[in-house]
């Protein structure tokens, strides 16, 4: 779980430095959001 946290945040710290435009903004937060899962997803298997 603390893995999962620790990729998260930085996951999200990518986001929000690689963001220019609103549009931006919401594909760097799926982004983020589809490597949360993932990271999710493997620490259940």
């Amino acid at each position: 779980m603390k893995k999962i946290a620790v990729l998260s945040l930085i996951a999200a710290a990518l986001a929000v430095s690689a963001c220019n435009t609103i549009s931006g903004i919401g594909r760097d937060v799926r982004a983020a959001g589809d490597a949360v899962t993932s990271g999710a997803e493997s620490a259940r298997n």
